[in-house]
């Protein structure tokens, strides 16, 4: 029994082959306006519509399939991109900063060769490593200190002008008071010729000093520089020598009922961004000032 269904099955297996054969050589062998053309023609126009509704019916899956292709290869663009972005900009904050640091060190090399007024001290330059929390923006610490010579009231510029002076040390550390500090004052002379007056924060506002004790009989010029006065009267003396440049007058005004002027300077130096200095070390006895 099970043998002649297995004999029937081939059986029919190969009539099917031998069908599919003979019909596959008449369809190459037979013109197009044949019967058998005529049959594959009818069935295509039944089933055209078919195919035409399916196609319809299925383009939303497409587009939408299309369209998460289409959104996975952008997001990747995009990525790609972004990290292109934050790779270049990378690149040119490591190129700005190094622009900045040659121009802070070609000033503090000009100081070195061209500015005469601190002739006698040894030059030691150092790096900003803290700076003071504060809005006074009042003291920063840098990265050399007693190992290299450095001793408390020895004076701090940069290749723009005065800083301020140390106020601590320690092996390899220093603390700097800045000019903008509300204890510090500088006894200071506008170019060329005078009158001194004394050099003071404006409180909060370290692009802003203070020139007290100018008499409102002196004329003072707007834009008259300022430089350290390095007096000594043999017993006390200036903490700074003489020439240091501070800045320069922004405004003066005289008071109706005062007997002094206010005289506004704005630093050279810029206080709020400070990355390298130059301690003034050594140099001659200063009378009254430790060090």
């Amino acid at each position: 029994m099970y043998r002649k269904q297995v004999r029937r099955r081939r059986a029919v297996l190969v009539a099917l082959i031998v069908a599919s054969l003979v019909l596959l050589s008449v369809s190459f062998n037979q013109a197009s306006s044949g019967p058998l053309a005529s049959i594959q023609r009818g069935i295509s126009t039944v089933l055209s519509p078919v195919e035409e509704g399916a196609s319809r019916a299925l383009k939303p899956a497409r587009d939408l399939v299309n369209w998460f292709d289409e959104t996975f290869d952008a997001r990747g663009e995009n990525e790609e991109l972004r990290a292109e972005v934050q790779k270049l900009r990378a690149e040119v904050a490591k190129a700005q900063s190094a622009v900045g640091e040659n121009e802070q060190f070609r000033k503090l090399l000009d100081l070195d060769d061209a500015n005469a007024t601190v002739a006698g001290y040894e030059r030691v330059t150092g790096r900003v490593i803290g700076r003071s929390p504060t809005v006074w923006y009042s003291t920063v610490t840098i990265d050399v200190g007693s190992s290299e010579g450095i001793e408390v009231n020895d004076p701090v510029v940069t290749g723009d002008g005065l800083v301020g002076r140390i106020t601590k040390t320690t092996n390899g550390t220093s603390l700097v008071t800045l000019i903008t500090d509300h204890r510090s004052a500088v006894s200071a002379s506008i170019l060329p010729e005078g009158p001194d007056g004394v050099v003071e924060p404006e409180a909060g506002d370290p692009d802003d000093l203070l020139l007290d004790f100018i008499s409102n009989d002196e004329e003072i010029e707007e834009g008259a520089i300022l430089v350290t006065a390095g007096w000594s009267d043999g017993e006390i003396s200036s903490a700074y020598p003489y020439g240091l440049e501070i800045g320069r007058v922004t405004e003066a005004t005289v008071g109706e009922q005062e007997t002094f002027q206010q005289v506004h300077v704005k630093p050279f130096a810029d206080l709020r961004d400070l990355d390298y200095v130059q301690v003034l070390t050594g140099g001659p006895g200063k009378p009254g000032i430790p060090g």
